[in-house]
């Protein structure tokens, strides 16, 4: 639900959403950020650069491994979360458009984390992105993406929703999420319904691009970038045909 806080330039993060985002569970639980981070600080070998940082969920703790780490954000609201972070104060964050915005130095590795491609809504963007975290490594670096696989194999013909979560019986709420496709433009949207014990609710619905990891691959060619690995999970999983996301990290050919 957006409040009077939320400033329209932090998208679709603002503060009403940056306020529950560091939340325990989910995303945010140790068994998920700590192999994250174990794969990142064994992949940089000098400075980190997080695209979309967030409030800082990998680039905090990638920190305290000794990596110097800075991040591009385009929520102030996600950003201001940072710093608190046991090794946030080191991180330098810059606000902008992971697309265009440049930060200055040379960086070993760049990293995108949580789907956030897809947010992405044009696959001219999305290639913009991959243009631009080349251009911020160093020769041989690395640009890795964490992403879900689209989720077209639970499609019959005639449907184009899937739904991904349903909890019915919390105490403090209930939740449904579903996610609507359209595999002519390979735009979807994540759709939200919470319904409080009395009676509120609240429907949010956020839209994105899915891309599968071939048209990744030939994104990371224009930008002058080759396929080093691509696993299912950060504990570096095979991935095969049923693998439902992976961990994808393409290395600069200059």
């Amino acid at each position: 639900m957006t409040t009077s806080a939320d400033d329209p330039a932090d998208g679709w993060f603002p503060e009403s959403i940056a306020s529950d985002y560091d939340n325990p569970g989910g995303a945010n639980t140790p068994e998920t950020i700590t192999p994250a981070v174990d794969l990142l600080a064994e992949l940089a070998d000098g400075p980190a650069l997080e695209f979309a940082i967030g409030t800082g969920r990998i680039a905090a703790p990638l920190a305290t491994r000794g990596i110097p780490v800075s991040g591009i954000e385009l929520s102030r609201a996600m950003a201001a979360r940072i710093s608190s972070k046991p090794g946030g104060e080191t991180i330098d964050v810059t606000i902008g458009d992971m697309t265009t915005t440049r930060v200055p130095g040379t960086f070993s590795l760049v990293y995108l984390v949580f789907n956030t491609i897809n947010n992405v809504t044009t696959q001219h963007g999305q290639v913009e992105v991959f243009r631009n975290a080349a251009a911020h490594l160093r020769p041989g670096g690395h640009f890795l993406i964490e992403v879900g696989v689209p989720d077209l194999r639970h499609l019959p013909p005639g449907q184009n929703t899937v739904p991904f979560h349903l909890e019915t019986s919390g105490d403090d709420h209930r939740y449904a999420g579903f996610d609507h496709y359209d595999v002519v433009t390979q735009q979807f949207t994540s759709n939200h319904i919470t319904v409080t014990p009395d009676g509120r609710g609240e429907f949010r619905s956020i839209p994105f691009r899915y891309a599968w990891p071939a048209e990744l691959d030939l994104m990371a060619r224009i930008a002058g970038m080759t396929l080093t690995h691509r696993w299912a999970d950060w504990n570096r999983t095979r991935f095969t045909e049923d693998s439902t996301q992976h961990i994808s990290i393409w290395r600069t050919t200059t």
